[in-house]
């Protein structure tokens, strides 16, 4: 498969049972999910972002026999997955990987294309990330900028990139997958805190740069509460560190894939980037397998694809049907009970060809 997005830096290499469970984790958009799934005696589903496992429960909850392939990148939610497949036998089966390794994986429980009736995507960070300050993703907790969604695979850090990417990449990281409205400023900063041997090593540090160089700018969130104005600088961040947009166009493609005919893909995004690529793929806007092109243009390093070219065939049509013609967002009662929920956006497409 040709590399269908440029390197940002070119010069960097880049080396490609309740018990456990957190909880304050509380599944997003849960019953919608669910209801859309419709999830029956028989039926093979995957939850593509297992997480904390809110979702993959209530499935097997709703029936007797159903089976759920559960996929993280996560070494913790993969830990939490094969303790439910001890608490659910011949029912669960554990997957530790990125969407993109999805097929490499099935391979060995010899699942064919055309062969799971639902699909669940539930995008972004989890709870359990955000709640663990090691893991660098929250700015409420300090601790190492390390953002990895798994902190075992060879790749950049937060803290890497904010050491070595130039002005022109760091402008281009915010202004892209951030959205904001300051990046050239902070991207300078940045440059400048090296030239001070100041090194951005902890949130904290990062946090305290923005802030500084936004004035103490007072923002607010979609709730209206005060936002910290570094909120998006991590959001880009952690989609650089992760790849995650390019991972979730692939996950489309997949979807696409192993889905029978009339079976149903659910997606939980939580931001226009990620909500945007599932649209165009929905709608059969996609130009060589790629949707939303702008956004998927900077990316971390080539997938590495290993026997799954055999997926990315183009898509000149549309194979979806969108269940609803608008989005669905979470109830005013979901919202107040669990505020990560507010930006939430949900979309339910069934396999027509």
């Amino acid at each position: 498969m040709k590399v269908l997005f440029r390197q940002p830096f070119p010069n960097l290499k880049i080396n490609s049972s309740r018990m456990l469970r957190n909880q304050s984790h509380k599944p997003v958009m849960l019953e919608q999910a669910i209801k859309y799934l419709n999830p029956k005696n028989g039926h093979n589903f995957l939850d593509m972002t297992f997480g904390a496992g809110g979702h993959t429960e209530r499935i097997l909850q709703e029936n007797n026999s159903a089976v759920v392939y559960c996929l993280d990148r996560d070494p913790t939610a993969y830990s939490i997955a094969q303790k439910f497949s001890l608490q659910y036998p011949n029912r669960v089966v554990s997957l530790k990987g990125k969407f993109s390794d999805l097929p490499t994986l099935l391979k060995k429980f010899d699942c064919k294309m055309n062969s799971f009736d639902g699909i669940l995507f539930d995008f972004g960070a989890s709870s359990m990330q955000f709640d663990t300050a090691s893991r660098g993703f929250a700015i409420s907790k300090n601790g190492p900028l390390d953002m990895r969604m798994d902190p075992e695979e060879n790749i950049l850090t937060a803290a890497d990139i904010l050491a070595k990417a130039d002005q022109t990449d760091l402008y281009k990281i915010f202004k892209i997958y951030g959205e904001e409205k300051h990046s050239k400023k902070i991207a300078n900063a940045i440059i400048e805190s090296r030239y001070l041997f100041r090194p951005l090593k902890t949130t904290y540090d990062l946090c305290e740069l923005v802030k500084n160089v936004c004035d103490n700018e007072k923002r607010f969130d979609m709730l209206h509460r005060l936002a910290h104005p570094a909120t998006k600088i991590f959001q880009a961040l952690r989609i650089f560190v992760n790849n995650e947009l390019n991972e979730i166009n692939h996950g489309i493609i997949l979807a696409n894939h192993y889905l029978k005919i009339g079976g149903i893909m659910v997606t939980i995004a939580f931001h226009s980037l990620e909500d945007t690529i599932v649209k165009r793929h929905i709608q059969g806007n996609v130009n060589e397998n790629v949707a939303n092109v702008l956004p998927l243009k900077y990316k971390t390093s080539p997938i590495h694809m290993n026997s799954s070219n055999d997926f990315l065939n183009v898509i000149n049509d549309n194979c979806w049907h969108q269940v609803n013609k608008h989005v669905v967002t979470p109830t005013i009662d979901e919202v107040e009970e669990n505020p990560r929920s507010r930006s939430a956006r949900l979309r339910a497409a069934i396999k027509i060809k």
